[in-house]
């Protein structure tokens, strides 16, 4: 139960989060979205042996958490189970990939740790990067921002309820729980028995409720995504060098090997 009320309250902080008045939050949707993109292809692109050169694209989201306020800790803390999820798939390659191919002085890295600590950098950048965007724009302003760029109605939308209903979900999910504890005194967690019957209450009454609000939605001039989202008021100007830079700031650190270099000046 404390878990699904934690989980509620994440997406509830995002909301607020996109609601203040930083100089992040203030850029245009669009090019926050475009910035991203492009930072996530670049970042992706590294080789599996490239950690010198990935471990610069690392000064992005530390700009943007300045930029939004944000403590670096504190996001990262959020993307804990990402990394633990990254890792424990990256274990396989310590078994397969014995072969040495960083030599640190006294630690020799062999190509399996340098291939995870690569997977887990690149995860861990591309959630901070996709979780700051989120914080500083907001779901309907991402979803305006992928209409901009011609993504198909029917995606957009798709997007926009999910992330609307997983609070319902939630919600369902912790009055559930709520119940059954109340029902069990004393006992951790659910009974495996009652699995199958509570999913099953909580399949149908998150339809139910997803329901309604969906045609509160329609009531208030909802029409499939053509209003998914209000403009910002604060986002006009600022854009469009914000994304040239950050295009500047990844073609430099992709394509030429910025650590490796000042490492040779010394």
């Amino acid at each position: 139960m404390d878990r699904l009320h934690h989980a509620i309250k994440d997406v509830h902080r995002l909301d607020d989060l996109a609601a203040r008045d930083t100089p992040l939050n203030r850029l245009p949707p669009l090019a926050k979205l475009v910035s991203v993109l492009v930072y996530l292809i670049f970042t992706l692109s590294f080789p599996k042996y490239a950690l010198t050169g990935l471990l610069g694209m690392g000064l992005y989201p530390i700009l943007l958490c300045a930029l939004a306020d944000l403590s670096l800790w504190d996001t990262l803390c959020r993307g804990r189970s990402v990394a633990l999820l990254l890792a424990a798939v990256g274990l396989c390659n310590l078994f397969f990939d014995r072969a040495p191919v960083l030599d640190l002085g006294l630690v020799v890295l062999s190509g399996g740790w340098v291939s995870l600590l690569t997977l887990l950098i690149k995860g861990m950048f591309s959630f901070l990067a996709v979780y700051l965007l989120i914080a500083t724009t907001g779901i309907e302003a991402v979803c305006t921002a992928l209409r901009q760029l011609h993504v198909p109605r029917v995606l957009v939308t798709t997007i926009l309820l999910t992330y609307r209903y997983i609070v319902l979900l939630l919600q369902e999910a912790n009055r559930i729980s709520t119940a059954y504890a109340l029902r069990a005194p004393g006992q951790k967690g659910i009974h495996f028995r009652a699995w199958g019957s509570l999913l099953g209450q909580l399949l149908l009454r998150s339809m139910d409720r997803a329901q309604l609000v969906y045609e509160s939605m329609l009531l208030r001039g909802y029409h499939c995504g053509s209003n998914a989202s209000a403009p910002n008021t604060h986002a006009r100007t600022g854009g469009v060098p914000f994304a040239a830079v950050t295009v500047v700031y990844c073609l430099v650190f992709r394509c030429i090997p910025v650590f490796e270099l000042i490492g040779n000046l010394f």
